[in-house]
């Protein structure tokens, strides 16, 4: 079991995501959160053997981080081609070190026919939150929700109310799993020089019956 501190080094090792889509509001997750993020998932979920596809995987970060921790088939999905060419560098050099398979597919959710999987164990995301084009994190949400996994997880800006709805017509519960602050690049804070910042929540949808955190007040 990795600790998270070293987690989050290695995370920090990857090749960055190169974020040159405005348009396709490319965030890169620093290793900290990602780390949290997905310790966060092994303590609720145990990653330990799963399947774990990563939707919008950027630089496959977090789907990685799953790897890393004991995931034994993660599926990394990007609709960048540049960018997908990154992550499938760092998904090399992840499957060099840890026991696990990793796939990359290129696919841009809400266009392309979109990659069918069964026995899907975990879902994640750190989709489009829609400060460029409204309601473009809903095909990924329903995709997402489409592979029918026992649980997917994501984080999204603070503001983001409409993933009950969503949630609810796919069958699904929810909970919140932790709240932090998110980074974004200057390119997506008015063209300011300086590192911006925003409020995020990891959301975990589940399969009613199955909350894993008490004292939910959602």
């Amino acid at each position: 079991m990795l600790r998270p501190k070293y987690l989050a080094i290695e995370l920090s090792k990857l090749q960055q995501h190169p974020q040159h889509s405005v348009e396709l509001e490319q965030y890169s997750t620093e290793g900290d959160l990602a780390a949290f993020f997905v310790l966060a998932i092994d303590q609720l979920d145990f990653l330990e053997g799963k399947t774990v596809i990563d939707v919008g995987a950027g630089n496959g970060v977090l789907g990685l981080g799953c790897a890393m921790i004991g995931a034994s088939n993660v599926i990394l999905i990007e609709a960048d081609q540049e960018v997908l060419s990154v992550a499938q560098s760092n998904a090399d050099k992840v499957m060099h070190k840890h026991n696990c398979s990793i796939e990359t597919v290129r696919c841009m959710i809400g266009q392309d026919h979109v990659p069918e999987y069964s026995g899907v164990d975990i879902v994640i995301m750190n989709p489009p939150w829609g400060f460029q084009s409204s309601r473009a994190d809903r095909p990924l949400l329903e995709y997402g929700f489409s592979l029918q996994p026992k649980s997917m997880y994501v984080l999204h800006s603070q503001q983001a109310g409409h993933l009950k709805g969503i949630a609810k017509a796919n069958g699904y519960d929810w909970e919140i799993v932790f709240e932090s602050n998110f980074r974004l690049p200057p390119k997506y804070s008015h063209q300011s020089r300086k590192m911006g910042e925003t409020q995020v929540k990891c959301w975990r949808f589940h399969l009613p019956g199955d909350a894993k955190i008490l004292d939910e007040d959602e």
